[in-house]
């Protein structure tokens, strides 16, 4: 299995390093060629307006949107969030549309702090170390979004069908536990043909 991490800006190298741990391949994402042969994307967090610009340039965008249509998983932290939510604003902004979820990207002061925070999870019966950088908020998920985690009262780690979105960072923590689920939800979807 290979998941690919979409290499525009954002720790992505962290990501690499977390899926090398578990032993799971992986390949920078930069053009639509790399999406070939792939069971899931990562998004990571940085800017989104910037990853929303270069991916327009790359011709990525139109790509993994057929990748998201041919049952790819996809998984976003913080602005990779931004990037999957159906609804945007804060200010507005396009989006893959791919989670029934309302995402407030600036927040106008009111994003969750940078802090390190340890959580309850629907992952696991132990708590979740989660890293927010100056996280967006998810205000709101449809009846099909499952919400794995809260914090400060608002959801922070939610899935729907092949989606996992995360505010904060996964990548920058010893606990390997978020791609860990994530992989599986990717492994799952192994045989749909690209």
């Amino acid at each position: 299995m290979n998941i690919g991490i979409l290499a525009i800006q954002g720790d992505y190298e962290a990501h690499a390093n977390v899926l090398r741990r578990l032993a799971v391949s992986c390949t920078f994402v930069r053009r639509p060629g790399d999406l070939a042969g792939l069971a899931g994307v990562i998004l990571p967090g940085g800017e989104s307006t910037t990853h929303l610009k270069v991916m327009t340039e790359e011709g990525l965008w139109e790509a993994l949107k057929k990748f998201a249509a041919a049952d790819g998983a996809f998984f976003g932290t913080c602005a990779g969030t931004i990037l999957l939510a159906k609804e945007v604003h804060g200010p507005a902004q396009a989006s893959l549309g791919l989670l029934d979820a309302s995402v407030l990207r600036n927040g106008y002061g009111r994003q969750l702090a940078s802090d390190v925070h340890m959580g309850r999870t629907k992952l696991r019966a132990a708590p979740l170390e989660m890293v927010f950088i100056r996280a967006p908020i998810i205000e709101s998920v449809g009846k099909g979004v499952e919400v794995l985690a809260e914090d400060a009262g608002h959801p922070v780690l939610v899935r729907e069908g092949k989606i996992l979105a995360a505010t904060f960072h996964p990548e920058l923590s010893d606990d390997t536990a978020v791609h860990e689920y994530f992989v599986r939800m990717a492994r799952s979807g192994l045989s749909v043909s690209r």
